[in-house]
């Protein structure tokens, strides 16, 4: 089968088209005819090599998400049948392929059928921002109806989804971003507010929308210093979700106000076979949210095919993309 591969870490110029072997099916799992796939954060980390504990072995074809048809079934799978469109979050990490390929074999237990009103490619937007959104707002901060909440990143890959999931829960949302095209879109997603950070410090948005007493939650999808900013926007006793924190920080505040900090790292349950389940429970209320018009992703208009990977991970880390950068599969 046709692939983009990497043979070792890199810059994006690293991968490089490649015939190779279509995997074999298991038990318990499906072969996918891989329709699209989406560029993570998490992604280009890998192929730079900065996460090696999660990264797979070379030659490696890297990508989580995916999109596609189920073109072959493994013993023991009873939820999906030859031609079935589905979406996951379910390779391209340590022990698995991904989905930059022809084909790609997927746990059953990582699936979900795709939602009937989304295309391929909106489909492969969604499962990992979609899955971390949802375990930090729900499984870890334990959002209820009736908190506010401030989301930083309005337009970036789970800042969007986390609006409109939290607008669901019930929450009052407030969100961040830095142009008055990422607020408009912002309000568009349902927040209640938004929020210009670089035109309002931490310190006047809190006094102007709380008075003085802090959000209940703060969701930081940025991290480095923002995570800072996060604990000096929270109330006292409120939550802190993250899932950027590979960086050193004084917990001063976090003691101050005792604050509860929760850090979701949505890797770590498909490194655990037995921890899969759970995200394709998470997919299935994702996908009956979309065909209920309560959730959808944010595409950005530039699309690229598979041989175009190079340059999708190049825009990925330009910081200029809106939402989640997609891939087509064109071979």
């Amino acid at each position: 089968m046709k692939a983009q591969i990497i043979q070792s870490f890199g810059e994006p110029s690293v991968f490089q088209f490649k015939e190779i072997s279509k995997p074999e099916l298991k038990p318990g799992h499906v072969l996918l005819q891989v329709k699209a796939t989406s560029v993570n954060p998490i992604d280009t980390k890998v192929r730079a090599g900065a996460v090696p504990a999660v990264s797979p072995e070379f030659p490696a074809v890297l990508h989580g998400d995916v999109a596609g048809l189920v073109f072959a079934v493994g013993e023991g799978v009873t939820e999906f049948k030859v031609g079935d469109e589905v979406f996951g979050c379910a390779g391209g990490f340590r022990g698995t392929g991904g989905a930059l390929a022809e084909f790609m074999l997927a746990d059953a237990d990582l699936l979900a059928h795709k939602p009937k009103n989304l295309t391929m490619e909106e489909a492969a937007a969604l499962p990992l921002v979609s899955i971390t959104a949802w375990e930090a707002l729900f499984n870890r901060a334990n959002l209820v109806s009736g908190q506010d909440i401030l989301i930083h990143a309005a337009t970036g890959g789970v800042g969007h989804i986390a609006i409109q999931l939290a607008k669901w829960g019930g929450a009052t949302v407030y969100t961040t971003a830095s142009s008055q095209e990422k607020l408009e879109i912002g309000t568009r997603l349902g927040a209640d507010v938004t929020i210009n950070y670089r035109e309002e410090s931490v310190h006047d948005y809190v006094q102007k929308y709380t008075d003085g007493k802090g959000f209940d939650v703060v969701f930081d999808t940025v991290g480095g210093e923002n995570l800072d900013r996060s604990f000096e926007a929270a109330a006292v006793h409120g939550t802190v979700a993250a899932i950027a924190t590979r960086s050193t920080h004084d917990l001063s505040p976090v003691h101050s106000k005792g604050l509860s900090l929760h850090v979701t790292f949505m890797l770590l349950k498909i490194l655990n076979k037995d921890m899969h389940k759970h995200y394709g429970e998470i997919l299935k209320k994702v996908a009956r949210l979309v065909e209920e018009e309560q959730l959808h992703p944010l595409v950005d208009p530039n699309i690229f095919t598979f041989d175009e990977v190079s340059k999708a991970h190049e825009y990925m880390e330009s910081g200029k993309a809106i939402g989640k950068i997609v891939l087509k599969n064109s071979w």
